[in-house]
């Protein structure tokens, strides 16, 4: 069976040592047939947790960013891969 991999590249600069390494990582994972996305942090609005425990009450963040995005894809994937 395939495992979904997601690659999150939290690199600020695109071509990288961490991004060639995540991009090699990438390949291999496709080469043996599975399916693989790379979220690249860079593109992407997260914001910082302010403390204000909404989310204690609402069951999620209030604040309207990517992350819930971000989130919900490493939930489906069977392989969470962190270039840092």
């Amino acid at each position: 069976m395939d495992k979904k991999v997601l690659i999150i590249s939290s690199s600020p600069r695109k071509g990288g040592n961490s991004e060639t390494l995540a991009a090699a990582f990438a390949k291999g994972a496709r080469e043996a047939g599975n399916p693989v996305e790379t979220v690249y942090l860079r593109e992407k609005q997260v914001g910082f947790c302010k403390g204000c425990l909404a989310c204690l009450n609402l069951g999620h963040c209030v604040i309207q960013d990517d992350a819930v995005e971000i989130a919900a894809k490493m939930h489906d994937a069977n392989v969470l891969v962190f270039a840092t």
